[in-house]
């Protein structure tokens, strides 16, 4: 069957010097080797590019075009299903790749078409939404980044990686990397948050669990960094909208998160929907050529997210389909999805002296490098076996994994009079609300292949933790939205016969996630009236959020004595709660986002600007709102524990340095309270005094301890040159003299400071 396949290849097992030395003087890439990130060296090598060529020299521009090209997979009831059209485009020779086609039988059956029936015998690559978890489905990404445990991140990844290759696909589209700071957004789910320096770290963690050391390894798939960029910047957190920033804000806040994936090896990026600035990002030369090649050094292939080509008709850019194609393919983009542009007009672009064919041999040459790089040329089916599908699928390691994310990904906003932990062995306890015997919610937007059935709600979660003598009165209440009260009254008898009520409310999963933008992001519905009918019982009432953004809560806040923030915990949700709410697990989950008072707050972040007026409460005439503190609800870093911790100030090595020098910081955390518990311990900087604005901290580390009662710990940051660069006002990255602090805390409000100046000028290579 692969007879074909090796002719192809055959020829590549013995390379000539002479070869290799003058396939390494024409990268895929222009740039210079020292600016190309060692992960990106090792994808895109001088072997793989003269494999690729040795394809590409064969091929004719209908066949490159092709390669161009994503169709989608759809679905029916009895299965997957392919555009009849589609399935001829293949046999031609015209399709690079499908997505959402999963399932080893039916990727195999595509994939023999691809192999058997063209010409040259090319493989298709197959992609899916593989965004928290394949089968296995893990907490929503926001949820995750509340772990601040990136090789956490990366274990999750890493069996969704295996999982879904295990059913035929070879690539994900993830992780999003953008950042978030407007909850208005639905896609905020999908992220980690509003800051650069932990969504960096998340970002290449997501990467590495993706891709693993080996991409021709079966259990490993291509990651697809989105949306490139700052699609998390969208005007009034409006789905597929405009984004119009400056170039200090998108270097500064918005590109890091971008490059910290690329530097990590990420072999694919992904185009956003939105303008910057004016200019579409499919459409720009700027992002795509001249940041992520010419100045990150990318090697892999840019594709676009669904449709984008087509809409640079709306954007008014383009006039028709070829003028589309012509702006997208000349700005770097390699791969079409869905809109068929590519595959119906390059072509004759290319004919009519429009598009240099070159163009097109760049782009092919990235793929087909991709596909090499993935094995596909040398076995097209090894991501199709029936045998490892079985075997890698739900298996008891991955479920004990999604527990252990999801209970360390919930955060505990309050917690009066210590109502929590609950006893296992409490006589009886009210469990009430839209998602307490829910399973299918608990998947969260964006599941993949997750499935309810597999889920653990958190009726059955609690019944599984508590002890034989306990009862759980179950009352659904009330519907997520709707106004019916016609279930309170039984809500409000159980609580009154219980000991505690445990109330879970929150969102749908389909309020959430792409095209699920909300201009009120308050808990939906009449949820709220029935946590306050509850309340006038006077027994101690526990609020378990469930939920894809921050929400305004701030009546919760001000009334119920115990407020857990679950997410959308997974498949293993419901006994990942039952964990945190007996005291199994200690929460130490610390927000990543912060929670408005108001909506009328957002967007809202922590590494704001100083304002010329500062607020001061005796002067109308400074910056502050009539009707609401300009404080978060919660803050960012913000998340309690069962035990409490105390910090000693900052101890600094030096208290002054050179810019290429690195300052060791230590602080001592003891815990006071009476139970072992985990902190993380957050590091931030503030620069005093230059020509540029500064933020008034940015966070540059963070660290977990683990302590027993009374223990203490001295734990170690080191600020190095990197973290002090800042753009100039000439948008050139330095480090400047002047005076510093720093600051450690268990959140970004609540540090402790130490002082320290930098002496001469420069950045970290002078």
């Amino acid at each position: 069957m692969w007879s074909h396949i090796k002719k192809l290849t055959g020829s590549f097992l013995i390379i000539g010097i002479s070869i290799l030395i003058a396939t390494a003087c024409q990268p895929v890439n222009q740039q210079s080797a020292e600016n190309v990130p060692p992960a990106q060296q090792q994808f895109a090598t001088p072997e793989l590019i003269h494999k690729a060529d040795s394809v590409l020299s064969k091929m004719t521009l209908e066949e490159k075009a092709g390669q161009m090209t994503q169709f989608t997979s759809g679905y029916t009831t009895t299965g997957p299903t392919i555009n009849p059209n589609y399935r001829e485009y293949i046999k031609e020779g015209k399709v690079g790749s499908i997505f959402n086609a999963i399932g080893w039988k039916y990727t195999k059956q595509l994939q023999e078409l691809a192999v058997d029936s063209t010409r040259l015998h090319i493989p298709i690559l197959f992609g899916f939404d593989v965004i928290h978890g394949f089968r296995t489905i893990f907490p929503i990404n926001l949820a995750e980044s509340c772990t601040w445990d990136p090789d956490l991140v990366r274990q999750a990844d890493s069996v969704a990686a295996a999982e879904a290759a295990s059913e035929g696909l070879q690539w994900t589209f993830a992780p999003m990397v953008d950042i978030s700071r407007d909850p208005r957004w639905g896609r905020v789910m999908e992220g980690a948050g509003e800051d650069p320096y932990l969504g960096s770290k998340i970002a290449a963690a997501a990467v590495h669990g993706f891709q693993g050391s080996d991409l021709s390894a079966p259990n490993t798939v291509l990651a697809c960094v989105k949306h490139f960029a700052a699609y998390g910047a969208v005007e009034a957190g409006r789905e597929y909208n405009s984004v119009d920033m400056s170039m200090r804000r998108l270097r500064s806040m918005y590109l890091p998160t971008y490059k910290a994936a690329v530097d990590a090896g990420a072999a694919t990026v992904m185009t956003s929907f939105n303008t910057l600035n004016g200019v579409p990002s499919t459409e720009n030369h700027f992002l795509l050529t001249d940041v992520l090649r010419n100045e990150w050094g990318f090697k892999g292939f840019v594709v676009t997210d669904y449709t984008a080509i087509m809409e640079l008709r709306h954007h008014e850019v383009a006039k028709d389909s070829a003028q589309a194609a012509l702006r997208s393919v000349k700005a770097g983009v390699d791969m079409d999805m869905q809109s068929g542009y590519f595959m119906n007009e390059l072509p004759t672009l290319v004919h009519e002296g429009k598009v240099s064919e070159k163009l097109l041999d760049n782009a092919v040459r990235r793929i087909l490098v991709t596909k090499f790089k993935l094995g596909l040329f040398k076995n097209p089916y090894a991501y199709s076996d029936s045998l490892r599908a079985a075997q890698t699928i739900l298996t008891q390691s991955s479920r004990q994994l999604a527990r252990k994310i999801a209970a360390k990904s919930m955060v505990l906003l309050k917690n009066d009079k210590n109502i929590l932990p609950l006893s296992k062995n409490v006589h009886s306890i009210a469990l009430i609300g839209p998602l307490a015997d829910d399973q299918e919610d608990l998947l969260g937007s964006w599941s993949g292949a997750g499935e309810a059935k597999d889920v653990v709600s958190v009726l059955q979660g609690m019944k599984d933790a508590v002890s034989s003598g306990t009862q759980i009165h179950y009352v659904k209440g009330t519907d997520i939205e709707g106004s019916s009260e016609a279930g309170f009254p039984a809500a409000v008898a159980a609580a009154r016969r219980s000991d505690v009520t445990v109330m879970v409310i929150g969102e749908s999963r389909n309020m959430t996630g792409e095209a699920a933008s909300r201009s009120k992001i308050g808990v939906p519905g009449n949820q709220v009236d029935l946590v306050k009918a509850v309340m006038k019982t006077g027994k101690p009432v526990v609020v378990v959020l469930m939920n894809g953004r921050p929400l305004t809560i701030d009546w919760l806040q001000n009334n119920v004595p115990a407020i857990l923030e679950a997410w959308y915990p997974g498949i293993e949700g419901g006994h990942a709660l039952a964990d945190v709410l007996f005291g199994e697990y200690n929460p130490s989950g610390k927000l990543t986002m912060e929670f408005p008072r108001d909506v009328g707050q957002i967007p809202l972040y922590y590494n704001h600007l100083n304002t010329g007026r500062p607020r001061n409460p005796n002067n109308k005439y400074t910056s502050k709102y009539l009707d609401v503190p300009n404080s978060p609800l919660y803050p960012f870093g913000y998340g309690l524990s069962y035990s409490t911790f105390s910090y000693t100030a900052p101890q600094l090595s030096a208290t002054s340095m050179s810019p290429g020098d690195t300052l060791t910081v230590t602080t001592t955390v003891s815990n006071t309270g009476k139970v072992a518990g985990e902190e993380v311990v957050q590091m931030y900087l503030h620069e005093h005094y230059n020509e540029v604005s500064p933020p008034v901290k940015e966070l540059k580390g963070f660290a977990h301890v683990i302590l027993q009662p009374g223990q203490s710990q001295q734990v170690t940051f080191k600020i190095t040159p990197e973290k002090l660069e800042h753009y100039n006002i000439n948008m050139k990255k330095v480090i400047s003299p002047g005076a510093y602090s720093v600051m450690i805390g268990t959140r970004s409000d609540s540090v402790k400071s130490a002082e320290f100046t930098i002496t001469g000028t420069g950045n970290a290579n002078d």
